[in-house]
């Protein structure tokens, strides 16, 4: 037992010795791949994620997702076994884009509102591209192309619903959390209900504004930092992996497999991009030019997967509760070939 135990922390101890050792052998690389990775994250994931993050918190501090929990209760169990409190998750995670939901989901569970399951299942359906970056870098900045918009945006957000509904059978024994308040009488409305909840949440938080505008200060920041620092790593590691060959030997495999498949081999490096990072996947997918509906699909798989960098800040985010990696894994998996077979499906319809 021991053997199997520490089997997983010598093979993750051997990936890092080669890092270093590559580091080693591409110093002027890795500082270049540093910097690069920080500008991405000063300039475009800074300004995108902080004010969320800290939206966000003030939210709950005053007491809006109970607001959501009790008002959108009836339609979040049904569908997806999930207290209505979810809601204000699935909101916030699909406009503002990975990884808030997996923040959001963790902070429910922290105050004891979800359960490991609901837990896993939110950050499985939640763990989405924002729109903005969907539309305006993928669709426009990469492929120039903003027609391609909605059949991206049917794929992606059609696939998180379609795994919303999947991921209610997992742990289906567990019972869903209770409401936060008793079912709303005749005579009272479900807004009042939603409305009464609110405010005795936010009796029970009892931080003034000053403060809790604070404290979402801080939080947000710690919590970019964290972000920051997997960017610059991931973006490390991608440099070192290209210019060691490893890359190109996974994209070789990929190559003859699509070539078995009757893809187009060139998307093999986008794919190879994308396993690690969303960016630079979404944008070798739209330099491609192997045909526009192959490589919508393989952006679409990218965006829907969203990347190791990702996965990495959702499990950092995900450290310090008890929900589990492999479900979120397998439903990342999961979206992205439904996606893949959204646009092939969805094609004819609203093909650019």
């Amino acid at each position: 037992m021991l053997r199997t135990l520490t089997r997983p922390a010598s093979i993750t101890g051997l990936i890092a010795l080669l890092i270093v050792l590559l580091m080693a052998v591409f110093p002027s690389q890795t500082l270049e791949s540093a910097l690069r990775g920080l500008s991405i994250w000063w300039q475009v994931l800074f300004p995108a994620l902080f004010p969320f993050f800290v939206i966000s918190e003030l939210l709950l501090g005053f007491g809006i997702v109970h607001f959501f929990g009790k008002l959108l209760d009836p339609l979040m169990r049904p569908l997806f076994r999930l207290p209505g409190i979810g809601s204000f998750v699935v909101t916030m995670g699909y406009v503002s884009g990975y990884p808030v939901g997996a923040r959001l989901t963790a902070q429910l569970w922290e105050q004891g509102l979800v359960k490991r399951a609901e837990g896993e299942r939110l950050v499985a359906f939640t763990t989405t591209s924002d729109p903005i970056f969907l539309i305006g870098a993928v669709s426009v900045g990469f492929f120039h192309n903003a027609a391609l918009a909605p059949v991206l945006a049917a794929a992606h957000y059609g696939g998180a619903f379609i795994i919303g509904l999947l991921m209610r059978f997992h742990d289906r024994h567990e019972p869903v959390t209770e409401s936060l308040r008793r079912t709303p009488s005749r005579r009272s409305s479900r807004l009042v209900e939603a409305t009464k909840a609110m405010h005795e949440a936010r009796l029970m938080d009892g931080r003034s504004l000053g403060k809790l505008l604070q404290d979402s200060i801080q939080s947000a920041l710690r919590l970019m930092m964290v972000v920051g620092g997997l960017v610059v790593f991931f973006s490390v590691v991608m440099e070192l992996l290209t210019h060691a060959g490893i890359v190109e030997a996974l994209a070789e495999g990929l190559r003859l497999l699509f070539g078995a498949f009757g893809l187009p081999a060139k998307l093999a490096d986008a794919v190879v991009f994308g396993l690690f990072e969303v960016t630079l996947g979404a944008r070798a997918a739209g330099e491609a030019g192997t045909g526009l509906m192959h490589q919508a699909a393989i952006a679409a798989w990218i965006l829907s997967w969203g990347g190791l960098s990702v996965h990495a800040q959702v499990l950092s985010l995900l450290s310090r509760t008890d929900l589990r990696y492999m479900p979120l894994m397998l439903a990342r998996l999961a979206h992205a070939f439904i996606s893949v077979a959204l646009v092939y499906l969805l094609w004819g319809w609203l093909a650019p």
